[in-house]
């Protein structure tokens, strides 16, 4: 009986051992949707600091004008 828990112990430690931890390759569609993410999300940035800028400016020219 001690054998067979020993057999066992050291078969699941040694396949714990010679299992990788590694992340797996991404598809190329999951490529894709991660680019296609990244891109809306930076076009999304752009258009928020072109509305701040828009609206810096707008204040600029009120404050001039008053």
């Amino acid at each position: 009986m001690k054998k067979i828990i020993i057999a066992l112990v050291l078969m699941f430690s040694i396949s714990t051992v010679f299992t990788s931890c590694r992340e797996e390759k991404k598809t190329t569609g999951e490529k894709i949707e991660e680019a296609v993410d990244n891109t809306g999300d930076a076009i999304e940035d752009a258009a928020d600091d072109v509305g701040d800028e828009v609206e810096d400016v707008k204040d600029e020219i009120e404050d001039q004008v008053k």
